[in-house]
């Protein structure tokens, strides 16, 4: 019994080994169980709760940014995209229009700032790097210009509760939020045509454009997309500050590719999940809260959360190289065993 048991656990190994997710899961278990020792504190239910409540907002944006990863293209805009929902969404309730509205209105800049990063991708065809770098500029100028560097501030009680609330008295809306988007789009990309032309795209455009998909419509939209997520975050972080604020979100669009990098999103397209992008995001808020716990520098936390990302890219081009040495032994003994077979 035992000796045919064995095949089955390892060939479950295999396959979990396999599994896109599979490298940021055993590092996030060797690191938590490393931190715990280290420091106790880490997983106090207090400090579990703050690093639930601090990734929610990223992990909004992060759902999106992957969707733009897997595509071949990249966002920069959205850490200002998130200080203009902020903003106007502040700007609307301090108005005095319902609370309903204001959020309409703070994701209805980010549709417009996707729509025009869309179009400048597609229909112009700039590389995205310099489009939403452009834009990144542009929106924070904006801000500026609209709130003339004054916090939107006070805002009423009633907005604030749609962070501020909680389930049960302990999750932060933030954070059901977060999860629902994320499952929102991992059934999405793995169920719906739209899903599935993601992947064609970032795996080889001009392949899926001859295929019959339509890449323009594709590409465009997961730029609408991450734009309107990154809004959504930014009116449930004014929500969670109580303020509109001008500088919100700055460095916010590095952490974001970061945490999908990391969670095995590939930079060259084709290959991510929203599963592993989300542990990338947790991971991400790991480290950092625990290196504070630890009492180390800021500067040190910005040197581990590099290097991090580093062996996170290097990891995937082995990986890649990996699968394209093992794809061709496969070929080659397919093509000997049908030479074989023919003679």
């Amino acid at each position: 019994m035992k000796k045919a048991g064995a095949p089955e656990h390892s060939n479950v190994f295999r396959k979990f080994l396999h599994r896109q997710e599979s490298s940021i899961i055993i590092a996030l278990v060797i690191y938590i169980i490393f931190v715990s020792f280290v420091n106790p504190t880490f997983i106090s239910s207090g400090n579990i709760f703050n690093m639930f409540r601090s990734s929610g907002f990223s992990l909004i944006a992060i759902t999106g940014m992957t969707l733009i990863l897997i595509t071949g293209g990249l966002d920069l805009s959205v850490g200002s995209v998130l200080a203009l929902g902020g903003v106007v969404s502040g700007m609307v309730v301090q108005a005095g229009m319902p609370v309903f509205v204001a959020i309409l209105a703070g994701m209805a800049m980010g549709a417009l700032i996707g729509t025009i990063n869309g179009t400048l991708v597609v229909k112009v065809n700039i590389p995205p790097l310099i489009v939403t770098l452009g834009m990144m500029y542009a929106t924070r100028g904006l801000v500026a210009v609209i709130t003339r560097g004054v916090p939107v501030y006070p805002l009423p009680k009633k907005f604030m509760n749609i962070e501020q609330l909680k389930l049960f008295g302990v999750v932060p809306t933030v954070v059901i939020l977060a999860f629902f988007i994320a499952a929102i789009f991992h059934v999405v990309l793995n169920r719906t045509p739209f899903g599935r032309s993601v992947y064609a795209v970032g795996g080889n455009e001009e392949a899926a454009r001859i295929s019959g998909i339509n890449t323009s419509r594709t590409k465009f939209n997961v730029y609408l997309i991450t734009s309107v997520l990154s809004s959504l975050a930014g009116v449930m972080m004014a929500a969670r500050l109580g303020s509109g604020e001008s500088a919100a979100g700055t460095g916010f669009e590095l952490t974001v590719i970061c945490a999908s990098i990391i969670g095995g999103t590939s930079v060259a397209g084709g290959r991510g999940t929203i599963l592993g992008a989300i542990l990338g995001g947790f991971f991400l808020e790991i480290l950092t809260n625990s290196l504070t716990l630890m009492r180390i520098s800021v500067y040190w936390q910005q040197l581990v959360v590099g290097t991090v990302l580093i062996l996170a890219v290097m990891l995937d081009q082995y990986k890649r190289n990996y699968m394209l040495r093992q794809s061709l032994k496969t070929n080659i003994t397919d093509s000997t065993s049908l030479g074989v077979s023919d003679k």
